[in-house]
């Protein structure tokens, strides 16, 4: 009985895990591109290139966290389904906290590219 509340536990965190992931990589992404465009001063192809090349790194890394921090612990886990609920808060509270801290890591990224492709633009005028 054990094993089927930690394979429900899979089956419950795995797709909420993905869902977060392509929810917080789609808002961060599809806003990025005006960033992307001002950044690389309206070559709107390079732009959307290097933002699509951003948003594939950010699904590998974050889904790829997910699934290293997936194991349920069968030696801490009681077979109650009150531990599986803490188990899974535990776990996608973590997560969200760290696709958070990716969101405004990536913000920073953004925010310094572009500071410095203005700050390259008034020199050469």
């Amino acid at each position: 009985m054990e094993k089927t509340k930690i394979f429900i536990g899979y089956l419950i965190y795995l797709p909420i895990a993905i869902s977060l992931t392509y929810y917080v990589s789609r808002t961060l992404f599809k806003n990025g591109k005006i960033f992307m465009i001002d950044i690389f001063n309206g070559k709107e192809e390079i732009a959307l290139a290097t933002n699509k090349l951003f948003e594939v790194g950010f699904y590998l890394l974050n889904i790829g966290w997910a699934l290293l921090i997936l194991k349920i612990d069968a030696y801490h886990f009681q077979n109650s389904y009150q531990n599986l609920v803490e188990v899974l808060s535990f776990k996608i509270g973590g997560f969200s906290i760290y696709l958070g801290f990716m969101l405004f890591i990536n913000l920073f990224l953004f925010f310094r590219g572009r500071k410095r492709s203005n700050r390259a633009a008034t020199m050469i005028k």
